[in-house]
């Protein structure tokens, strides 16, 4: 892996986003971590050293993160590939007793912040033939009941396919990562019967390291119960 290749990851500060950092620094790509989460992505920058750049802002914000990928530019030179993987959920499920200030934020974090960094990043991935990668859901490819989460993950999905054809125009590529339930701070008690951070990132790290002539674009991964 040449040392100036760069990744953006945006809900960096723990969980899947922090895990793919951690592999992708290991891996030898320079990271500028983007979340709200200041002193973790602090801590977090910190742990993996001057080949990362903490970037503090809401991914909702597409201001904030045009800021954060310029000042990314500027520290590493340019940006190769930027993950999309800031996402929130509800705690009212359902439709009818959904609650609309809870979908109102979950929207723009998950439709409109993805939607952002594809704008954002996408200048400076073009000048590299870039890579853009996003984090969709098994929610995204599958009806569950009144599932509000699941329809905005229905958009990723869709946009992603669209994304990829826009990008292959110039030579960029296009990933959607679509995990299963995965044993992060989205839920409140831990579950090893979950898929694990790790798995999640193989799978990004996989997609950025696939040579050029190899379009992936998704990877769809579930728990496998019956391992242990």
């Amino acid at each position: 892996m040449p040392e100036s290749k760069t990744l953006f990851i945006t809900g960096a500060s723990s969980g899947i986003g922090a895990q793919t950092a951690r592999q992708a620094a290991a891996a030898g790509w320079n990271v500028g971590l983007f979340a709200r989460s200041e002193d973790k992505i602090a801590k977090l920058a910190e742990e993996l050293g001057d080949r990362t750049l903490a970037l503090p802002g809401d991914v909702a914000d597409r201001n904030a993160q045009a800021a954060a990928l310029d000042r990314l530019t500027g520290k590493f030179g340019g940006i190769d590939a930027a993950f999309a993987n800031a996402g929130t959920g509800v705690t009212a499920s359902g439709t009818e007793g959904g609650d609309p200030a809870e979908w109102h934020d979950m929207i723009h974090a998950n439709v409109m912040g993805v939607l952002y960094t594809a704008h954002a990043a996408l200048p400076h991935l073009r000048k590299r033939k870039g890579h853009f990668v996003v984090t969709g859901s098994a929610a995204g490819r599958r009806h569950i009941k009144g599932s509000i989460y699941g329809a905005t993950k229905w958009f990723v999905h869709g946009f992603a396919g669209n994304l990829a054809e826009e990008m292959s125009e110039w030579g960029g590529r296009c990933t959607v990562v679509a995990p299963g339930m995965v044993d992060t701070e989205f839920f409140d008690e831990p579950d090893d019967s979950r898929l694990h951070p790790s798995d999640v990132a193989d799978a990004v790290m996989h997609a950025l390291g696939a040579p050029a002539r190899a379009d992936v674009r998704e990877i769809f991964l579930m728990p496998n119960r019956n391992a242990g």
